[in-house]
């Protein structure tokens, strides 16, 4: 049975604003776990009006704090906006705080644009350093070596899961090479997930972390108790990658009855490449879709994006979503 994992994009809804936005991360973490969902992830992303995770172990410690035993992390930490020392205290906290609950992926993209790039302070080519920035923050998560001058307190000897996140062929490759689990963004940039995947199996070099490759592969979906509601949902997903198009970061909306009202056709061309893995659907077309994706993919594990507006619908579509997955006995056993 595939492990089912979400992707929580913490968004702010139009009539809402950032705490209503967390608190809500937080409920839907707990309502997972009862659910069978292996773990929770949040993302660094800045200057998104529509995104309230930009403080990411903040927000992890928010979410943790809500829940018992789901795994909660980053998914992930753009660790070139960040010296992975302060990286190592952040998610060495978190570990002190929720032992054995604490995951940190790791992405090599600003999660950004150039000018809130610079408002950062980094420097645009900080991103050409990732690999040597990893295998820092991996040694100040490990054990204190002879001589070691500088080390994160908490942090040290933590031993904090690493994962390494991309959408191309160079993470697939670094993770490979490095022998740690590995997350696909096949939920934005579906195009290279087959050849990014075949790389990292075969080129993996087990590890102390991890002694077979482990693939995790990012999905959109969206559950309702028919297609056609399912469908009438994902109009606010569609909504807002038609705004990223037009540069407009905008709150998420309400689900429209004509998509096509709303968005041009070049912008529903791009949306259906950015989408091209999405599943949209009542159970069986749920339980379908999940099925050929992994028989197509061999995933080890899927982390899920439900972008749906009303957070009460998107509780019901988790739940449905771990149904026709058949993750409720993954909960059952659990109690």
């Amino acid at each position: 049975m595939v492990a089912i994992s979400i992707l929580d994009l913490v968004r702010i809804r139009e009539r809402g604003d950032a705490r209503q936005a967390l608190d809500e991360a937080r409920d839907l973490a707990a309502h997972a776990e009862t659910l069978g969902y292996t773990r929770f992830w949040m993302a660094e992303h800045h200057n998104m009006p529509g995104i309230a995770s930009a403080a990411t172990s903040i927000a992890i410690a928010h979410v943790a704090a809500g829940s018992r035993r789901i795994r909660v992390g980053a998914g992930g930490i753009m660790l070139p906006n960040h010296s992975p020392v302060v990286i190592a205290e952040q998610f060495g906290t978190l570990e002190a705080l929720f032992p054995g609950r604490i995951d940190l992926g790791l992405g090599r993209a600003p999660g950004t644009d150039q000018i809130t790039l610079r408002a950062l302070r980094r420097d645009p080519s900080a991103s050409e350093h990732f690999p040597q920035d990893v295998q820092e923050l991996q040694q100040l998560l490990g054990p204190l070596q002879p001589g070691q001058r500088v080390q994160a307190v908490p942090g040290t000897n933590s031993h904090v899961p690493l994962w390494i996140l991309g959408s191309s062929l160079f993470g697939a490759q670094l993770a490979a090479h490095l022998g740690l689990p590995y997350g696909f963004a096949s939920h934005f940039a579906p195009q290279a997930l087959l050849p990014a995947l075949q790389i990292y199996r075969e080129r993996f070099q087990p590890s102390a972390q991890a002694a077979r490759p482990h693939a995790m592969v990012g999905v959109n979906i969206i559950a309702a108790p028919t297609d056609e509601e399912a469908r009438f949902l994902a109009t606010t997903q569609q909504m807002a990658i038609a705004n990223l198009f037009r540069g407009a970061r905008g709150l998420s909306q309400p689900p429209i009855d004509d998509i096509d009202s709303y968005w041009t056709p070049q912008e529903k061309a791009q949306a259906q490449g950015f989408l091209a893995r999405a599943i949209y659907g009542g159970p069986e077309t749920v339980a379908a879709g999940i099925a050929a994706l992994v028989a197509e993919t061999q995933a080890d594990e899927l982390i899920i994006v439900s972008d749906v507006y009303d957070h009460d619908l998107r509780k019901r579509s988790y739940r449905l979503i771990a149904e026709a997955a058949g993750a409720t006995g993954l909960a059952e056993a659990a109690e």
